[in-house]
């Protein structure tokens, strides 16, 4: 059974908007911060977005700051991203990870434990 769900993905016009949201499935777990990663046709799985729940402190790679929105709720263990002016850059899909032990970074894909099975965004011109 896949630990993380992530509905809402889709297709969207270039310039809109989509907002992705991830939760725990069945297994109970507590988590240090959770993130968002994608990854293109033929690409590396790249840092997308994080946060820290101790904190409340949020992490972006830089090509999404400005235009993309983490939040979420910890103890539930869900997070959400908010996309706009997205770009009309085809189909990628997006993943959530959840960080079980407490990673001093949140930007690489090993800092994470437990990860969705990911969700397609597709924008379009």
């Amino acid at each position: 059974q896949v630990p993380l769900v992530e509905p809402g993905g889709g297709s969207v016009q270039a310039g809109g908007s989509l907002r992705l949201s991830c939760a725990a499935s069945g297994r109970t777990f507590s988590s240090y911060g959770m993130g968002w990663f994608r990854q293109a046709p033929g690409k590396e799985r790249e840092f997308v977005a994080a946060i820290r729940w101790s904190v409340g402190s949020t992490y972006y790679a830089d090509t999404v700051k400005g235009q993309f929105t983490i939040s979420g709720d910890g103890p539930r263990n869900a997070v959400y991203l908010q996309m706009n002016l997205l770009k009309p850059v085809g189909t990628t899909v997006y993943y959530c990870a959840a960080d079980l032990q407490g990673s001093c970074i949140l930007e690489f894909t090993t800092d994470y434990d437990l990860w969705g099975q990911g969700t397609q965004v597709t924008v379009v011109s």
